[in-house]
C-alpha cells in the first residue's frame, strides 16, 4: 500500500530516493493536476516528470511527462514450443535475431530486403501521419526504423515460463520519429510558457491547455506515435517468430500475446471525473488488463493482470527501475561482474563493455518491486530469460527519456 508525501502517493518507499519524490512533488504542484501523483515502486528521476509516475490532469497535458519515447512499451508472446524444442546452443539464434532486427541508436532497415508486411504497415501509418511526407527527416525515420529496436534498455528476449514453455519478450517504442515529434512539442510548450510569462519550477513541466490548437496537435501526434510504437513491436515480434521458425525448420505459432504501452496519455474517468492520465514508465492496470513487467538483464520478467487500484489510477510499474544512473554504472561496475550475471544465457557477450550501464546491478530488485505492488497487479506468469539481445553500438551516449 502507498505512503503519502505532499500530494504524492508512493509505492515501495524504501527503495525510492528522496530526489525522486521531490521531483514528483513538483509535478503534483501544477495547478491542473487533479489528485495525488502516483509513484510506482520502480520510480526514479527522469527528465521533467518522474519515470514511474502517473499524473492526473484536467484541462492540460505536459508533453515532457510522456517523454520523448512516446508509446514505449512491451510485447510478450507465448509460442507453441517448449524448452526441449529449442537448440542446445542458442548462439546462432541470437545472431539470426540480430540480423533480422536492427538495433542501436538511429539504426533501421535502410538497404535491407523488402518485407511486404512491414511495407504495408508503414503505408497504413503514413496515411494518418501528423506531418507532411515532404518532411523528409520524419518520413525517413518513420519508414526506415519501423521494425527496429533502438538502444538503451530496449531488448528482445527468449524466455521460459514455469512450465518451460517458450515466450518472446520485446521492449521498444516510437524510435526516431516519436523522438522528433515529442521534442518539437516539448519545445513548443516551453515557448508558449515564455510567451505568456508562465513561471515553472522546472521548464520541462511546460504544458498545453485543452481547447487550444497546440493541445490538439500534440494529442494527435502523440496518439499516432503510440500507434506506430505498438505496430513496431508487433512487426519485430513477427520477425523474431519467423527467425525461430527458420532455425527450427518448422512453422512457429503465437498462442498468446500481450502488447502494452508504458509512456502515454489517455483520456480516462477516475473519481467521477474525466481527466487525462499520463503514465511515464507505468502500465495501465484496470481489472483484467494484461501487462508485461520486465526485470533487468539476467533477471525475471512477469506477465500480469491488473487489479484496478483506484489509488493508482489503475496503474502499475513498467519494470525494475534504475537505482544507479548510466554514468554511475559505467564508473563503478565491472565487465566480469556483468558476465557472471549473464552466465548460461545467449547474449551480446562481445558488447559487454558497451552494455555495462545495463548491468542488473544498476537496477532495482524486480522481486522487491513486484512485492511492493501486490495491490496493483496479480502475476499470471513468471519468465526467465535464456537469450537476451540488445543494441549496443551507442550505449555510451547519454539517452534522454
Amino acid at each position: 500500500m502507498p505512503d503519502k508525501f505532499k500530494n504524492v502517493l508512493v509505492w515501495g518507499t524504501a527503495d525510492i530516493e528522496q530526489a525522486t519524490i521531490d521531483q514528483a512533488v513538483r509535478s503534483a504542484r501544477m495547478p491542473f493536476v487533479s489528485g495525488p501523483v502516483a509513484l510506482m515502486p520502480d520510480a526514479h528521476v527522469g527528465k521533467g516528470a518522474t519515470i514511474g509516475s502517473v499524473i492526473p490532469t484536467v484541462g492540460a497535458v505536459m508533453p515532457a511527462a510522456v517523454g520523448v519515447d512516446i508509446g514505449c512499451g512491451m510485447i510478450a508472446a507465448r509460442l507453441d514450443l517448449d524448452a526441449s524444442q529449442l537448440p542446445d546452443n542458442l548462439g546462432p539464434l541470437h545472431g539470426a535475431i540480430r540480423d533480422a532486427i536492427p538495433a542501436g541508436m538511429g539504426k533501421g532497415h535502410v538497404g535491407s530486403t523488402r518485407d511486404e508486411m512491414r511495407d504495408a504497415a508503414v503505408d497504413r501509418l503514413m496515411t494518418n501521419a501528423p506531418f507532411e511526407r515532404s518532411d523528409q527527416r520524419k518520413t525517413a525515420a518513420a519508414a526506415n526504423q519501423f521494425g527496429s529496436l533502438g538502444s538503451g534498455n530496449h531488448f528482445v528476449e527468449v524466455c521460459l515460463d514455469e512450465s518451460d514453455r517458450v515466450w518472446l519478450v520485446l521492449h521498444s517504442g516510437s524510435r526516431g520519429v516519436g523522438n522528433q515529434l515529442a521534442t518539437e512539442h516539448i519545445e513548443k510548450a516551453k515557448g508558449l510558457m515564455a510567451q505568456y510569462f508562465v513561471a515553472l519550477d522546472d521548464p520541462d513541466l511546460a504544458y498545453f491547455s485543452e481547447g487550444t490548437e497546440e493541445f490538439d496537435r500534440y494529442i494527435a501526434a502523440m496518439l499516432w506515435a503510440q500507434d506506430w510504437a505498438m505496430a513496431n513491436r508487433a512487426q519485430m515480434l513477427h520477425a523474431a517468430v519467423r527467425v525461430i521458425g527458420a532455425q527450427l525448420a518448422r512453422p512457429v505459432v503465437v498462442v498468446d500475446e500481450v502488447n502494452c504501452h508504458h509512456n502515454f496519455t489517455e483520456r480516462e474517468s477516475h473519481h467521477g471525473r474525466d481527466m487525462w492520465i499520463t503514465r511515464k514508465g507505468a502500465i495501465r492496470a484496470r481489472v483484467g488488463d494484461r501487462g508485461v513487467i520486465p526485470g533487468s538483464m539476467g533477471t525475471r520478467s512477469y506477465v500480469v493482470s491488473g487489479l484496478g487500484s483506484v489509488a493508482s489510477y489503475c496503474s502499475c510499474s513498467h519494470g525494475a527501475g534504475r537505482r544507479m544512473s548510466r554514468s554511475a554504472a559505467r564508473r563503478t561496475l565491472d565487465v566480469d561482474g556483468l558476465r557472471k550475471r549473464m552466465a548460461g544465457k545467449a547474449w551480446n557477450d562481445r558488447d559487454a563493455e558497451a552494455l555495462i550501464d545495463e548491468d542488473p546491478r544498476s537496477y532495482k530488485d524486480i522481486d522487491s518491486v513486484m512485492a511492493a505492488q501486490a495491490d496493483l497487479v496479480t502475476v499470471e506468469t513468471t519468465l526467465r530469460q535464456v537469450l537476451n539481445y540488445k543494441g549496443a553500438e551507442d550505449q555510451r551516449r547519454p539517452r534522454r527519456r
